[in-house]
């Protein structure tokens, strides 16, 4: 089954120019999955470095990208907050879901900028979690589910409307944007998601942030429940809404 995040993430960074031989700079790279989106496309003479603020992922990463035999695909520690120059400059950066976690957008595109050359290419994707999900007919299940993991994430000072304010951060920093677009993730009963794998990912969060106790998460059993609701429903959910945007540095 097509991964319906990567499928939208290889597309967008392919409209938006990401190309052979480029050099790539992978923000909030985490595991490494866009890192490795990037590198197919800039291929053995490009080169893609991905940066976290945090060691563990990294440490997944690497083993990962020696796994697969990718010497063009690096990773480093890094704090957005101060990006060193000793980084380089790039022909691209991209990330997924890192600006809505920026305390100030604007300041974080304009960093990103200084390290791409003249008339590079910045490729994000974000989201919106206000105008999902839309459920015909209703699943409490699926709707309380996705108040839980939102109300986690903004409880956490993201920006849970980041995909909205997408074009906007872009133009405030000075860059120039080429293409907005956005899609809706679409759950059915034989078209699932990966709900409740995010769902014992964040399930710590959701506790601690006081969003929902494990009693009521009851993770052990959620993908269950969630597709016996799906199968007795028939019927389709308009899960997330996920925007994608390119923009270039002038010059």
């Amino acid at each position: 089954m097509t991964d319906v995040a990567e499928d939208f993430t290889r597309r967008l960074l392919a409209d938006a120019g990401v190309r052979e031989g480029m050099r790539v700079l992978d923000i909030g790279c985490g595991f490494g999955d866009v890192a490795f989106l990037a590198a197919q496309l800039v291929g053995p003479r490009g080169q893609v470095l991905g940066i976290d603020r945090s060691e563990a992922p990294l440490e997944t990463a690497r083993a990962r990208a020696r796994d697969r035999g990718l010497d063009s695909v690096r990773f480093a520690r890094a704090d957005l907050a101060t990006l060193s120059p000793e980084l380089g400059t790039f022909d691209a950066v991209v990330g997924r879901r890192v600006l809505m976690y920026q305390p100030d957008a604007v300041s974080c595109l304009a960093r990103l900028a200084a390290v791409l050359a003249p008339g590079g290419l910045i490729v994000l994707q974000e989201h919106d979690s206000t105008s999902m999900p839309l459920c015909q007919p209703a699943m409490p299940l699926h709707e309380k589910v996705h108040a839980w993991m939102w109300a986690t994430v903004r409880s956490e000072g993201a920006d849970v409307q980041m995909g909205l304010h997408l074009s906007a951060r872009l133009e405030q920093a000075g860059f120039g944007v080429e293409r907005v677009r956005a899609e809706a993730t679409v759950v059915t009963r034989d078209q699932p998601h990966t709900i409740a794998s995010i769902v014992r990912a964040m399930e710590g969060r959701m506790v601690a942030a006081g969003v929902a106790t494990a009693d009521e998460l009851q993770v052990a059993t959620l993908d269950e429940r969630l597709a016996a609701e799906r199968e007795t429903t028939n019927g389709i959910c308009l899960w997330e809404l996920v925007f994608g945007a390119w923009a270039r540095k002038p010059g």
